[in-house]
C-alpha cells in the first residue's frame, strides 16, 4: 500500500459508453448488461479523446470492463466491487412511462431520490460503498488513473469529496471529468480540472 505522504495523482472518472437500455432511457443498476453495437461504435470514434493512462479501475460490471477495453487497450483493469452501479430495486429495468402511474415512483420522485428504491438501495448506502471503493483506489493508484465507473458512481464520489448537489454532476455516457488527487496523512482532497470525453474539449 502507498504511504500517505504529500502526493498528487492525476485521476479520469469515465462513465460507460453506451448500453440498449442507456438508449432506451431504461433504469439500469444491478443487471449485467453489455454494450450495444452504438454504444461501442460512439466510444471508438472518440478514442483520441481519451488520455493514456498508468493505472486503470473498473468497476467490475460488463459494460465497464468493455469500455476499459476498448478506451484503455493496453491496460488490465484493477476491479473494485464497490463501484457496481446502483440497485434500482422494483425499478430496474424499467422508463419513466413504465413507472410514471407507479405511487411508490411518485413518492420517490418527491423526495428528491433520497429515499430509497423499493427492494433496492438508498442514495446514502450506494454514496457510502462508492467512496469505500475509491478510498481503496486511491491507496492503489499511480501516475495518471483512470476510473471507468457508472454514472451514479462518479455522481456520489464527486459531490461527496468537492461539495455541491448529487445532481449536479451527471455526465452521458462515455464522458467524465478529469480531477487531481491530493493526499498526505492528514487529508484527502478532489478537485476537478476539467471535462472529458465531449468533442472539442482537452
Amino acid at each position: 500500500m502507498r504511504h500517505w505522504t504529500d502526493n498528487k495523482i492525476e485521476i479520469v472518472f469515465v462513465r460507460h459508453g453506451k448500453t440498449k437500455s442507456n438508449f432506451e432511457r431504461r433504469y439500469t443498476g444491478r443487471n449485467d448488461e453489455p454494450l450495444c453495437g452504438g454504444g461501442v461504435i460512439e466510444l471508438m470514434s472518440k478514442r483520441r479523446l481519451y488520455p493514456k493512462a498508468d493505472t486503470v479501475f473498473s468497476s467490475p460490471m460488463k459494460r465497464c470492463l468493455q469500455t476499459a477495453e476498448i478506451i484503455c487497450p493496453e491496460s488490465s483493469p484493477i476491479i473494485i466491487d464497490e463501484w457496481k452501479e446502483i440497485d434500482f430495486g422494483d425499478f430496474e429495468g424499467k422508463t419513466f412511462d413504465e413507472l410514471k402511474n407507479d405511487l411508490r415512483y411518485k413518492c420517490w420522485l418527491e423526495s428528491g431520490g433520497r429515499t430509497p428504491f423499493p427492494s433496492g438501495e438508498s442514495r446514502e448506502e450506494f454514496i457510502k460503498r462508492s467512496l469505500d471503493g475509491f478510498y481503496r483506489a486511491a491507496c492503489l493508484a499511480k501516475g495518471r488513473t483512470m476510473a471507468i465507473v457508472h454514472g451514479g458512481t462518479i455522481m456520489s464520489v464527486l459531490s461527496s469529496l468537492c461539495g455541491g448537489d448529487y445532481f449536479d454532476y451527471q455526465v452521458k455516457n462515455g464522458e467524465g471529468y478529469e480531477c487531481l488527487l491530493y493526499t498526505d496523512k492528514k487529508r484527502l482532497e478532489l478537485e476537478i480540472i476539467g471535462r472529458l470525453g465531449r468533442e472539442g474539449k482537452d
